[in-house]
């Protein structure tokens, strides 16, 4: 007697409802530890990248965190008002850099060892090989929704 196949199981619900569920869930999570350190996690972000990058122009930094110049204006504008982030003068008169100041220095230190606090937390939650599992999953699902082949681009 053959051995007969299972059915197919077919994605049930809405993807999209389903990452801003978890998503909402993941950042509730940091969220609660970056507030003991008067940050959000987009602002320990923002912070981490620029530390990382050195001086680097507004663009580059926008590229890099896959946001609009808009969006990074805005979030860099607590940083810069907080005394962490400063905008000074590039190589020309038309460019621009941002960088951390010794006090932002200081806070994104602070907040690091927070998010390692969160980090440590989710993988004891969800188990570290399913955490291993989620990032490559990502990881591959960020390779196909490449935004030029979602905008309908090709050499056709």
């Amino acid at each position: 007697m053959a051995a007969s196949t299972p059915p197919k199981t077919l994605p049930q619900g809405c993807t999209n409802l389903k990452l801003r569920q978890f998503m909402r869930r993941v950042s509730q999570f940091y969220d609660a530890e970056m507030a003991q350190v008067g940050l959000k996690t987009t602002q320990y972000s923002l912070l981490s990248y620029v530390d990382k990058l050195g001086p680097v122009r507004p663009g580059e930094l926008a590229a890099g965190l896959k946001m609009d110049a808009s969006t990074l204006t805005r979030n860099l504008r607590p940083l810069i008002d907080a005394g962490w982030v400063v905008v000074s003068a590039g190589d020309d008169a038309r460019s621009r850099r941002v960088s951390l100041t010794p006090a932002g220095r200081e806070k994104r230190a602070e907040a690091k060892r927070r998010w390692k606090v969160a980090q440590v937390g989710i993988n004891r939650l969800l188990g570290e090989d399913q955490v291993v599992a989620l990032h490559a999953l990502i990881d591959a699902s960020m390779d196909k929704l490449d935004p030029v082949e979602i905008a309908g681009d090709s050499d056709e």
